[in-house]
């Protein structure tokens, strides 16, 4: 999974290995790259070191080098974003005790699949909470933005207009219970109106 600024450094990178035989310098990189800083580079560069798709050879100048498809290990890093598309990282979401959602200028690419129709967003789950959903600390979560949800749905649920958490959604009479799935965290019961949906769970997608 990469941000549209590591796909765009990636080919870049790609670009320069292939016509001059060297990686690129920082310099040229953050000149590319239209930033105003060299740290900048080095995040995103340490970025794409830790997704698999470039490795740093210490010692030697100008030294990156491409790490072949066939070693990436996770089928979600795609190389390209040809038939992909792009949505919002809107920050992290509780699979625990809820935390507040923050907005996140970045997008990410995700296969088409994942999406279908509507309007679709992303968030980094945090905490184990719905672990026995298949859901784990440090995945990407892919949401629908809707505001109805059926019963049992693993849904975004803000609370009290500012605690936002991942959770399956269950009515109890005039009330919503947010139930976790991982016996050590109780299910946490409102009154409707202090609960909105903010959308459904759709995708995940992982690293390895």
């Amino acid at each position: 999974m990469l941000t549209p600024k590591q796909h765009k450094l990636l080919q870049f990178i790609e670009q320069s290995l292939k016509e001059n035989a060297v990686s690129p310098s920082f310099e040229e990189m953050k000149d590319f790259m239209g930033l105003k800083s060299k740290s900048s580079i080095h995040r995103l560069i340490s970025g794409l070191e830790s997704k698999h798709f470039i490795r740093r050879l210490h010692n030697q100048a100008r030294a990156l080098e491409l790490i072949p498809k066939t070693e990436v290990s996770s089928p979600f890093l795609p190389v390209s974003n040809d038939n992909m598309k792009t949505i919002p990282l809107c920050g992290k979401i509780a699979a625990g005790l809820p935390i507040e959602a923050v907005s996140s200028p970045e997008n990410i690419f995700v296969p088409p699949q994942m999406t279908g129709v509507g309007e679709h967003y992303a968030l980094m789950v945090e905490g184990d909470s719905m672990k026995d959903a298949g859901i784990m600390d440090g995945d990407t979560v892919i949401i629908k933005r809707v505001s109805r949800a059926p019963e049992g749905a693993i849904i975004v649920a803000l609370i009290d207009g500012y605690e936002v958490t991942l959770k399956r959604l269950h009515t109890r009479g005039t009330s919503i219970a947010l139930e976790p799935a991982n016996p050590a965290y109780q299910t946490r019961i409102f009154s409707a109106d202090r609960v909105e949906i903010q959308g459904v769970l759709v995708g995940l997608m992982r690293q390895y």
